[in-house]
């Protein structure tokens, strides 16, 4: 199966199967002696990992990762970094009654229509399972942006219920299972999920990624667009349906007066009086926090029953069996950084390959 891989200069491949020995990732391009132990990456991967709360899959999966190759005495060496996690609580079993069905909003149908074979076990390449290793690799990545940049990521609206953002505060967003900036709106939330749970249901969710410190000039004009680069590896992420940047759909309601950033020179800089266009102008950086959101579809794996066929064509009704979550939206925070983490360490590289390490213009 091609287009395993995304970035340019930092590439990674990922590789493996929800229910194979093994999920893994190659990344090629990580500039050398930048220093990376595993202690760099567990963070990451614990922040994402299933079974953490009763609002996600209860899947039992360490995902302790392990660093085969391309780090030497804790620093890079610029040579290809593999990265493998080791699946340990498979239950392909779960996954027999639905060998030759086709789980309605998922993507057995395509498979097969496109290969002819598919791995109905949790989905196999298409399950949600992979994107333990872009988080993996958005470890990686931060380390390549250094400290100066933060990335940090936020669900702020499950189903209709979104946060109110006067009441964000990005404090509190790793102290609950949800990800949740708005201590207000946490218990709703909870009641709200807990009650799809019970039904066998789920729900969609929106997230928003936000990075700091971005230096100005990432990214090139049109066919290198930095936003349109971001938008295409967050609707990579399983389930996602949308993405935008900055004020992104609700643009469609301004006038050019209200979308417009205004700018004035203070002690000698360039500074934005808002930031409408999420940091992204022509595709480039301006120095802004980028800004992107991104929803998710509920989980397609219920158990209601909803009509589908048979490969053989016969008329049936599935029920997913299964560990699954009721927002798949709540895992996909970490994903979501990872792989704005990716798309900026690419830029970033890319950038310094055209124009070196010169400071950017101040005018």
């Amino acid at each position: 199966m091609s287009y395993n891989t995304f970035g340019h200069l930092f590439r990674v491949t990922t590789w493996g199967e929800s229910h194979g020995p093994a999920i893994g990732c190659v990344i090629d391009g990580c500039p050398p002696r930048v220093p990376l132990d595993v202690a760099d990456i567990q963070p990451w991967l614990d922040r994402r990992r299933p079974g953490q709360s009763k609002f996600t899959t209860q899947r039992q999966e360490a995902d302790q990762v392990e660093i085969l190759s391309g780090v030497f005495e804790g620093r890079t060496t610029g040579t290809p970094i593999s990265l493998v996690i080791r699946n340990t609580d498979q239950r392909s079993r779960d996954y027999g009654d639905i060998a030759t069905r086709y789980r309605p909003g998922h993507a057995d149908v395509a498979y097969d229509m496109k290969y002819g074979i598919r791995d109905y076990r949790g989905g196999g390449r298409s399950s949600a399972r992979e994107t333990a290793m872009r988080v993996a690799a958005g470890a990686v990545a931060r380390k390549v942006l250094g400290d100066m940049v933060s990335i940090r990521g936020a669900l702020v609206q499950v189903g209709p219920h979104a946060v109110d953002r006067a009441r964000m505060d990005w404090e509190i967003v790793n102290d609950n299972p949800l990800f949740c900036p708005d201590a207000t709106i946490l218990p709703v939330w909870e009641e709200y999920l807990s009650d799809i749970r019970k039904k066998g249901s789920s729900i969609g969710a929106v997230i928003e990624v936000v990075a700091q410190g971005i230096p100005p000039g990432l990214g090139a004009p049109i066919y290198g667009k930095l936003d349109s680069d971001l938008a295409m590896a967050l609707m990579s992420i399983n389930a996602v349906k949308g993405v935008e940047i900055g004020e992104g759909f609700a643009s469609a309601c301004l006038t050019g007066e209200e979308n417009a950033d205004p700018m004035r020179m203070e002690n000698g800089q360039i500074r934005f009086a808002s930031n409408h266009a999420g940091g992204v102008l022509g595709g480039i950086s301006t120095g802004q926090p980028v800004v992107a959101r991104f929803a998710v579809k509920p989980t397609s794996s219920i158990l209601t029953p909803v009509p589908s066929v048979t490969r053989e064509g016969e008329n049936v009704d599935v029920m997913t069996k299964g560990r699954h979550d009721p927002c798949v939206g709540i895992r996909a925070v970490p994903v979501g950084e990872a792989m704005m983490a990716c798309v900026l360490a690419d830029h970033l590289l890319r950038h310094r390959g055209q124009v070196g390490n010169q400071d950017p213009v101040v005018l």
